[in-house]
């Protein structure tokens, strides 16, 4: 009986070391429509975080060709580049230059009525550093975008 219980108590144990050891997941939902316009200018993620995943919905009717939308993460400082870098890449790369290191996350272009999650590690930000987040489709990253705090 009590070997019973030693082994009862290990296996809770051994469950919720495993459970500490996933971490906090922050979850964060945005939308995009066909009027080129994110439904959130600022985005704030706490420090306690150790994974964010992002739910980006396309909230519009047109189709991804069209008016497609993605969620770019970067510093701020590398906005522009990683954009203008992005629109070159091409549809098929989702508008993301491909192995750009200054892209700390991005989703997947969607269409009208479409959506696309993507999960990263918050050990990828810095508490404090200004991070800025925008839509990479040419011609959007200058009215689509906002501001990224973690901390």
């Amino acid at each position: 009986m009590k070997l019973t219980r030693t082994f009862a108590t290990l296996a809770l144990l051994t469950v919720s070391a495993g459970a500490f050891a996933q971490g906090k997941v922050c979850a964060v939902e945005i939308g995009g429509g066909d009027n080129m316009q994110f439904d959130k200018k600022e985005i704030a993620v706490a420090a306690d975080c150790t994974e964010i995943e992002v739910t980006l919905k396309h909230t519009g009717k047109l189709p991804a060709q069209a008016m497609g939308h993605n969620w770019v993460l970067t510093k701020t400082a590398d906005l522009t580049a990683a954009a203008t870098d992005g629109m070159g890449a091409g549809f098929a790369a989702d508008h993301v230059k491909p192995g750009d290191a200054r892209v700390i996350a991005h989703t997947k272009i969607v269409g009208g009525g479409q959506t696309t999650s993507i999960k990263f590690p918050a050990s990828k930000l810095k508490k404090g550093e200004a991070y800025s987040f925008f839509c990479s489709f040419p011609g959007h990253y200058s009215i689509m975008r906002g501001t990224f705090k973690f901390g």
